[in-house]
C-alpha cells in the first residue's frame, strides 16, 4: 500500500535551497515563515504548479494551447500528488457584472426560483398578472392597432444562436409560406440563405397581413388561435408605427402588459431579456459630474470656472455663454456660487428658448453668427463623449464623469418588469440587497403554499446551503449584490473557499494563502471549523499563514527559514505544534511559546491636535463623529465589515486626497472633516506592487538608481568616452544590451507550451552592452551593483552619504536580503509595503504627514511584524500619524490609540462601540476586540 505523504524532492524554485519535504495526506497543513522565506513558493509555484501542470499535460496539445500553461517547478520529483485547487488572495474578479450572489452561484438558483414560483405584478398598475385569453388579446389589438394595416406573427425564436435549417423545413411542411427572419419578411419557397450559428436570431411565423377593424374580428381571432398554437402561447403584431407581443401566459388584464413567460433569464443582468435597458444591466451610468466639471465654484466662468471649456476653443464658448447670459439675466464675472439655480440649470442642461449667437474672431477680421437653442455644458460634453473617434479626448472627457445610480432602474440592473415579480412581497433584488445572515433568514421564513414548496424544495436546499457556508467562513456582512471587485483578497478567498466546501470533492489537495486576512479574532474559530470540514471530507488542506490560532489547529507545521530571501529556502521544522514549542532553531515556534514578545520600544509621542470626521454615513455607517487624535499610532478596529474600510478608505482618504491634492475624488457620505490644518499632506500605504514590469525594481523605487548612475557617469573612463547618466540605464537605448532590450533574458513562445525565459547569450543576463560594463568603481560594474544585496551595497557605498543614506533605510526595515536590481514583480506584498515604507522613512519630512495603511501585517510573520512596528514607530516619533486598519492583536495592543467600530457586521455595525487606550478598550463591554485583547494584556 502507497505511503499515506506527499513527497517533494529537490525543490529548489526561487530561493528553495534543494529541499526535501514530507507533508502527511488527509491533514490541515500550515506553511509557516518569515516573509519571503519560499512559503508561497513551496505551496503554490511547485506543489500547486506541478499538480495543475500535470492536468493540463493529460489533455491533448489542441486544448493545451487555450489554457494558461505554467512553469515546471525546479524539484527533483513530487509523489503521492493529488488533483490540486488553488484558492488564492487575489480578488475575483474586475468584471463590474460579477457580483457575489453570481460568483457563489446563488443568484443563478435565485433566478430559477423567482421563474418558477415569483408572482408578476404590473409595473403600471401594481396588480398581480395573470395569463389572457384569446379574447382580451384580439380585443387589445383590435384597440391598440385601430383602423392600421398590421402583421400577425408567432414567434418561434427570439434571440437565440443557431443555423434552423431544419426548423424552416418544419414550418413549410406545416402548412406556412412565409416567415420574418431578423426583421426581414421571407418566402419559404425560395432559399434561405445559411444563418451564422455564432448570431442571435429571431424568427417568426407570418400567419396573416390584416386591417385592424371590427368588421375583420372573426378573421382576426382565427389568426391570434393559430399564432398562439405554434409559438405554444404568444402572438406579435406588427404595423408600420408599432410592434407589440401578447401571450397567453402572462399579461395585466386591466392595462394589457404583457411580460410573457417567466424564465431564468427574465431575471439576468447579462442578459437582454432581463438587464435594464437604459444601463444595459450594470446598475450605473458613467455620466458628467457637475461637481467635476466646476470644481471650484468661488471662480466666475471667465475665470475658467467650466474646467473641460476652459482650454482650446474657449474663447468661442464664451462667447456663446455670453450670449446665453444676456438672454437669460446672469453675467460671466459672476462666481459659480452666487449664480441662482435656475441660471445654473441653464449653463449645465441647456434651453429650448432661441438665443442669438454672434461670434468674433480674436483679430476681428471674421464673425458669424446664428439663431439657435442653447444645448448645455454638461449635454454638450456628453454628445462629445459619444459620437469622438479620438480615445485620447474620450479619456481626457472621462476625468469630469462619474458613475452614478441609473435613473431608470434605480441602480437595480433589471428591467421593470423584472423586478415586479416577488416572493413574499420582495423582488429578487430586494433579497440580492440583503446582508447574507439576513438573506438567510428570509428564505428559513418564507411562507409559501403546499405545491409552491413541493416546487422550490430543491432549490431552496441549494440557496440555504450555500448562504450556511458564507456565514461559517465570517462573511455574514456582505450582500449578494456587492461587486467582486470591491472585495478584499482574504473576502474573495474566502467566498471560493465557501463554494469549494459546498462542492463536497474528496480527494483534493487545496492550496490556500492566508484566508484569515481581514478576519476578525471573533470570525477565527468559524473559519477553523471550515477548514477542518474540508479535511474531514477527505482533502489535504494546505495553508500559508502566519495567523497564530490557526497555526495552534493545524496536524502538521512546516517551517522554512530561517531568515528571508537568500537566507531563506531552508526546511526548519517540520512536526506538530507541540514539538515546534520546543524547537530552538524556530522563530515562529519562540513566538508560539511567548506571544510577548512582540512590543515597542522608545516611543517619543507629540500629540499635535484632533482630526475630526463629522456625520460618517456611507454605506452602513449611523452618522457618526470619530476623532482621531493626531502625532500617535492609531488602530481602527473591528469585526469584519463593521465600516472600517469605508470610514478610512472612502471617507477620510478621499476627503484629505481632494483637499491635498486636489484628485476630485468622489468621497463618502459625511458632513465635513476639521483639525486639517494640523496635517500637511497624507500618504496611503498599501501591499501592491510598487512596479507593473519586471524593470521596475527597489533601487529605483527608493531613488537610489540614480545618483549610482551618477557615481558611475563621474568615473574617470565614463568622462573620457562623454557618458551621461543614460548610458547606465537599461532603459534607455545608448548603453544597454542591443539584443535584450536591458531586459538580460529573452521570451521565446513555445505556442501549447508556457514560454521559456532564456538568458541573452548577448550579454549573458547583464543587461548592458561591453562598453558599458567596462565602466569600473571599486572593481564593480553597474551589473555587479545592481546584483549585490541590500547589504551587501551598504558596505559597498559606506562612504557615499546621498546612497548609503536611502539603502540605510531599506536595510532598517528588515529588507537587507532583497537585491538592489531584483524584479518588483517578485517581491511579496509585505515586502512591497516595506520598502514604500523606506521610501518616506529615505525623504526629509516635515512631521506633519498623515499615513494610512490598510491590514499592514497581511503576509507578515511574528519577526516581520516586529520590523513593521519598529518603522511605523520611527514615522511617529518624528510628529506624523500613523493611521492603520488592523486585526493583528500585536498591532493593536502596542498602538496608542484604538477606535473600535461595531459591534457586529452590516447593517448591524457603523457605530463606535469603544475609544481609548488599548488597556481601557479591553475593560469596554460589548467590544469583542477588547475581549480578545484583554487576555493578551494580562
Amino acid at each position: 500500500m502507497a505511503e499515506n505523504k506527499l513527497k517533494i524532492r529537490g525543490a529548489r524554485h526561487h530561493n528553495l535551497k534543494n529541499i526535501d519535504v514530507d507533508i502527511p495526506k488527509n491533514k490541515l497543513v500550515v506553511i509557516s515563515g518569515l516573509s519571503g522565506s519560499g512559503k508561497s513558493t513551496l505551496a503554490f509555484d511547485t506543489i500547486y504548479a506541478e499538480g495543475q501542470r500535470r492536468y493540463v499535460e493529460s489533455l491533448s496539445a489542441y486544448a493545451r494551447q487555450f489554457l494558461e500553461m505554467m512553469d515546471k517547478p525546479d524539484v527533483d520529483s513530487i509523489e503521492g500528488l493529488s488533483p490540486a485547487i488553488s484558492i488564492q488572495q487575489k480578488t475575483t474578479s474586475k468584471n463590474p457584472r460579477s457580483t457575489v450572489g453570481t460568483t457563489t452561484e446563488i443568484y443563478d438558483y435565485m433566478r430559477l426560483l423567482f421563474a418558477r414560483i415569483g408572482i408578476p405584478y404590473c409595473v403600471n398598475c401594481l396588480r398581480k398578472i395573470s395569463s389572457q385569453s384569446v379574447e382580451t388579446i384580439c380585443d387589445s389589438i383590435l384597440r391598440d392597432f385601430a383602423d392600421q394595416k398590421i402583421l400577425i406573427l408567432s414567434p418561434i425564436v427570439q434571440r437565440k444562436k443557431g443555423t434552423y435549417e431544419k426548423l424552416f423545413e418544419q414550418i413549410k411542411k406545416d402548412g406556412y409560406s412565409r416567415i420574418r427572419l431578423n426583421g426581414e419578411i421571407l418566402s419559404l419557397d425560395e432559399p434561405i440563405s445559411p444563418l451564422d450559428r455564432q448570431k442571435w436570431h429571431n424568427i417568426e411565423i407570418v400567419v396573416d397581413r390584416i386591417q385592424a377593424e371590427k368588421s375583420e374580428r372573426s378573421r382576426l381571432f382565427e389568426a391570434i388561435q393559430t399564432a398562439i398554437k405554434a409559438s405554444k402561447g404568444d402572438v406579435m403584431v406588427s404595423s408600420d408605427k408599432s410592434e407589440k407581443i401578447f401571450s397567453q401566459n402572462n399579461a395585466c388584464p386591466y392595462c394589457g402588459l404583457t411580460i410573457g413567460e417567466l424564465e431564468p433569464r427574465t431575471f439576468s443582468f447579462n442578459s437582454p431579456f432581463g438587464m435594464c435597458k437604459a444601463c444595459n444591466g450594470l446598475g450605473v451610468k458613467m455620466e458628467f459630474d457637475e461637481d467635476l466639471v466646476i470644481p471650484d465654484k468661488s471662480k466666475s466662468i471667465l475665470d475658467g470656472a467650466i474646467v473641460p471649456w476652459s482650454g482650446r476653443f474657449s474663447a468661442f464658448r464664451k462667447q456663446a455663454l455670453r450670449a446665453v447670459g444676456k438672454k437669460f439675466g446672469f453675467d460671466l464675472m459672476t462666481p459659480i456660487e452666487k449664480i441662482s439655480l435656475k441660471h445654473l440649470k441653464i449653463i449645465l442642461y441647456g434651453s429650448n428658448d432661441l438665443i442669438d449667437f454672434k461670434y468674433q474672431s480674436k483679430s476681428g477680421d471674421s464673425s458669424w453668427q446664428y439663431t439657435d437653442a442653447f444645448e448645455g455644458v454638461l449635454v454638450n460634453l456628453q454628445r462629445s463623449f459619444m459620437e469622438t473617434d479620438s480615445e485620447s479626448k474620450r479619456e481626457w472627457l472621462k476625468q469630469f464623469m462619474r458613475d452614478t445610480p441609473c435613473t431608470a432602474c434605480n441602480g437595480k440592473k433589471l428591467k421593470p418588469e423584472s423586478l415586479a415579480v416577488k416572493i413574499n412581497d420582495k423582488g429578487i433584488m430586494d433579497v440580492c440587497d440583503l446582508s447574507i445572515d439576513h438573506c438567510y433568514d428570509f428564505f428559513s421564513t418564507l411562507q409559501l403554499t403546499e405545491n409552491e414548496q413541493y416546487i422550490a424544495k430543491d432549490v431552496l436546499k441549494e440557496i440555504k446551503e450555500r448562504l450556511e457556508f458564507l456565514m461559517n467562513v465570517g462573511l455574514n456582512y456582505l450582500t449578494l449584490n456587492r461587486l467582486s471587485s470591491t472585495l478584499s483578497g482574504g473576502e474573495s478567498q474566502r467566498i471560493r473557499l465557501a463554494t469549494q466546501i459546498g462542492s463536497n470533492l474528496t480527494g483534493v489537495l487545496y492550496v490556500l494563502d492566508e484566508p484569515t486576512i481581514g478576519l476578525h479574532q471573533r470570525d477565527n474559530e468559524r473559519l477553523i471549523k471550515t477548514l477542518t470540514k474540508l479535511r474531514d471530507l477527505g482533502n489535504t488542506v494546505i495553508v500559508v499563514e502566519h495567523d497564530e490560532e490557526i497555526m495552534r489547529n493545524s496536524d502538521w507545521i512546516i517551517d522554512l527559514g530561517p531568515g528571508a530571501g537568500v537566507h531563506g529556502g531552508n526546511v526548519v521544522f517540520e512536526g506538530t505544534v507541540k514539538q515546534i514549542l520546543h524547537n530552538k532553531k524556530s522563530i515562529t515556534g519562540e513566538y508560539l511559546k511567548n506571544n510577548s514578545l512582540i512590543k515597542l520600544d522608545g516611543k517619543i509621542r507629540n500629540r499635535s491636535g484632533t482630526l475630526v470626521i463629522k456625520g460618517a454615513s456611507e454605506n452602513n455607517l449611523k452618522s457618526i463623529d470619530v476623532e482621531i487624535p493626531l502625532g500617535l499610532f492609531v488602530s481602527v478596529t473591528g469585526v469584519s465589515g463593521s465600516g472600517k474600510s469605508t470610514l478610512i478608505n472612502d471617507i477620510l482618504l478621499k476627503s484629505l486626497e481632494n483637499y491635498f491634492y486636489k484628485s476630485n475624488i468622489k468621497s463618502g457620505s459625511h458632513s465635513g472633516i476639521s483639525g486639517l490644518e494640523y496635517i500637511d499632506k497624507v500618504i496611503a500605504i498599501d501591499q501592491s506592487p510598487i512596479g507593473r514590469t519586471p524593470r521596475s525594481n527597489p533601487a529605483t523605487y527608493i531613488g537610489a538608481f540614480t545618483p549610482i548612475r551618477e557615481l558611475y557617469a563621474n568615473t574617470e573612463l565614463a568622462k573620457e568616452r562623454g557618458y551621461s547618466l543614460g548610458q547606465f540605464s537599461f532603459n534607455v537605448a545608448d548603453g544597454r544590451c542591443f539584443a535584450c532590450e536591458g531586459d538580460g533574458v529573452k521570451q521565446i513562445e513555445m505556442q501549447f507550451l508556457s514560454d521559456v525565459y532564456v538568458k541573452c547569450d548577448e550579454c549573458k543576463g547583464k543587461r548592458y552592452n561591453s562598453e558599458t560594463l567596462s565602466v569600473l568603481y571599486k572593481g564593480k560594474n553597474i551589473s555587479d551593483v545592481l546584483n549585490m544585496t541590500v547589504y551587501e551595497a551598504l558596505q559597498f557605498f559606506e562612504n557615499i552619504p546621498s546612497i548609503k543614506r536611502k539603502l540605510q533605510t531599506v536595510y532598517d526595515v528588515g529588507l537587507g536580503y532583497i537585491k538592489l536590481g531584483q524584479s518588483s514583480t517578485t517581491l511579496s506584498g509585505g515586502e512591497a509595503q516595506r520598502v514604500k515604507l523606506a521610501s518616506e522613512l529615505s525623504k526629509r519630512g516635515t512631521g506633519k504627514t498623515f499615513y494610512i495603511l490598510d491590514e499592514p501585517t497581511t503576509g507578515l510573520h511574528f519577526a516581520d511584524v516586529q520590523k513593521l512596528l519598529d518603522v511605523l514607530n520611527r514615522l511617529v516619533n518624528l510628529g506624523n500619524t500613523v493611521l492603520v486598519i488592523e486585526h493583528n492583536l500585536d498591532v493593536i495592543k502596542n498602538s496608542d490609540w484604538l477606535i473600535d467600530l461595531g459591534p457586529e457586521g452590516g447593517d448591524e455595525g457603523g457605530k463606535i462601540v469603544t475609544v481609548g487606550t488599548p488597556e481601557q478598550v479591553s475593560k469596554a463591554p460589548g467590544s469583542y476586540t477588547g475581549k480578545y485583547l484583554k487576555k493578551l494584556l494580562k
